[in-house]
């Protein structure tokens, strides 16, 4: 029942975001793999292949139809870069402390960098450094209780995707 509510949420703020465009379709989307992926992560701190690629290649395709229909070429090119460089950074991180960022943290963060991308650089900082913060107090929070100790796992998609739709509702109408 939380997954509806919070998917119709989603889905409503995506249309109050974009109105309707192609780019509404990305949004709507990347709310419902958000929505799949964060309860993934929190059951067994995974976030699949199978949602994930998924979801980027829709996200993009749809991006691109809204450049064709509606010529947003720069947003487009900004997304894909953003994906990139989030991506690669996060890759890299992942290479760095394997045990502090998986691999599908990595591909989540370059979804992510396509779609916050594309609404400007601003809302992509906005959102991973939102999603960090967010992922910290969790983390503390758990610690505070003793519900997890210091090198306890804890699920980073979750707090990822609310630092998105944190930095999105806070960027307000996109169209």
């Amino acid at each position: 029942m939380l997954s509806a509510v919070l998917l119709a949420v989603l889905l409503c703020g995506a249309v109050l975001l974009c109105g309707a465009r192609p780019a509404t379709l990305a949004l709507a989307w990347a709310a419902g793999a958000a929505v799949v992926l964060a309860q993934v992560d929190l059951a067994v701190h995974r976030l699949p292949d199978r949602v994930t690629l998924p979801a980027g290649a829709v996200c993009a395709a749809a991006l691109l139809a809204d450049a064709a229909l509606l010529g947003t070429w720069p947003a487009l090119l900004r997304a894909l870069l953003a994906a990139a460089a989030a991506g690669g950074v996060a890759l890299l991180a992942a290479l760095a402390a394997p045990s502090g960022l998986g691999l599908g943290d990595v591909k989540l963060l370059a979804l992510l960098g396509l779609v916050l991308g594309w609404a400007g650089w601003g809302v992509l900082l906005a959102g991973v450094l939102l999603g960090l913060l967010c992922g910290a107090a969790v983390s503390l929070v758990l610690v505070a209780t003793r519900r997890a100790g210091w090198r306890t796992p804890v699920a980073f998609g979750p707090p990822l995707l609310l630092g998105a739709v944190l930095a999105l509702a806070l960027e307000g109408p996109l169209a």
